[in-house]
């Protein structure tokens, strides 16, 4: 039986009593079956990542007191995932497998072909939570509340973001992203894909690159999944040793 690891934003220390969440509370107890005694573990970037145990479970409220330190804080890739508010299914599947992936920053943006007219980022959140707790990263992406895209680029702090840019005869993106270090960003359209003037403001700020994600159409989730999966390999923590 696996350990359940808890993310806790809270201060963290040897022998101290933590609070959990109600989600929390109701995931150890009514779907893992797990009570007072336990063992979990709780992380975070800030302090790490600490053995701990139980010691208080019901419905909505759990407690648990904290062991030696596991696992150290540790930098992690400053990698950046702005994507068109898609479907709520599809948007859901890419946040998690994006925190999988090692992102920063998950900016979800509207477009002129966006379908989707609200975004819930309090469910895109816990997913992302719920997503680094299974997959052992320390930190938990950030997940910002939705703007028109060409507010997100406005607020844009000028590190390289590359595009995907289907039909516009773009570098493939392993050629654009071979000499990038972090930080940088990987912008993906909805379904439809950009309009060509989204893209022609786009690039014309100086930090924004096109790239081609190879001979075939993606569907928005499968090209945001595979450009962060080119840069992480490129760019990123999958190039350490």
């Amino acid at each position: 039986m696996s350990t359940p690891r808890l993310f806790i934003d809270d201060s963290l220390s040897e022998g101290a009593e933590i609070p959990g969440t109600p989600a929390q509370a109701h995931h150890l107890g009514t779907v893992l079956r797990r009570g007072a005694g336990d063992a979990v573990a709780v992380f975070n970037a800030r302090d790490g990542e600490f053995a701990a145990r139980i010691v208080a479970l019901r419905k909505d409220r759990c407690a648990y007191v904290l062991g030696t330190r596991t696992r150290p804080p540790a930098a992690e890739p400053d990698l950046r995932l702005v994507v068109a508010a898609l479907k709520r299914d599809a948007l859901d599947w890419v946040v998690e497998k994006a925190t999988e992936l090692g992102v920063s920053v998950i900016q979800p943006v509207t477009t002129r072909r966006t379908v989707v007219d609200r975004v819930n980022g309090e469910r895109l959140a816990a997913i992302a939570r719920g997503a680094a707790e299974q997959c052992e990263r320390l930190s938990v992406p950030e997940v910002r509340p939705a703007l028109p895209l060409h507010a997100a680029l406005d607020a844009w702090d000028g590190a390289p973001l590359l595009v995907a840019a289907e039909r516009r005869g773009a570098a493939p993106i392993g050629q654009a992203a071979a000499g990038l270090r972090l930080p940088c960003g990987w912008l993906v359209g909805p379904e439809g894909g950009f309009e060509g003037g989204e893209l022609d403001d786009a690039g014309r700020r100086p930090f924004v690159t096109a790239v081609a994600l190879g001979p075939r159409i993606l569907r928005a989730e499968t090209a945001a999944v595979a450009g962060l999966a080119v840069l992480q390999a490129l760019a990123g923590d999958w190039t350490a040793t």
